[in-house]
């Protein structure tokens, strides 16, 4: 496999859609959210398929998983900022269902291979 091999994940491939989904969406956000909640966002969102592409270049399959745990956690982060954003009135609930539906098969995807990396 090639370094850049966990770009052929399809976790890593949804992360990327994602994050790019994200910050179209919050580009449209409060000017006064700017340091707030769209940086908050918008980093949860990137943390994602950082930490996938970094525990897949890690040296061991531990790692690995570990990785893939943290890239989970920062998707159930991005999951409440998307709620936060539909309950403040910046995302309408069709824009956040459909978002937080992306990221609960993200999730799932995430613990699939994290069972099959083993």
């Amino acid at each position: 496999m090639t370094d850049s091999a966990h770009r052929n994940l399809r976790v890593w491939k949804e992360a990327r859609a994602l994050s790019l989904s994200i910050y179209r969406v919050t580009s449209s956000f409060p000017m006064t959210e700017r340091f707030g909640l769209t940086q908050q966002i918008r980093r949860s969102t990137t943390s994602v398929g950082a930490n996938i592409a970094e525990g897949y270049g890690r040296s061991g399959k531990k790692e690995f998983k570990n990785f893939l745990s943290i890239a989970r956690g920062s998707a159930k982060e991005t999951e409440y900022f998307l709620l936060l954003a539909k309950d403040l009135g910046f995302l309408s609930e069709t824009e956040a269902a459909g978002l937080i539906c992306r990221y609960e098969g993200l999730c799932a995807g995430l613990a699939a291979l994290a069972k099959q990396v083993g």
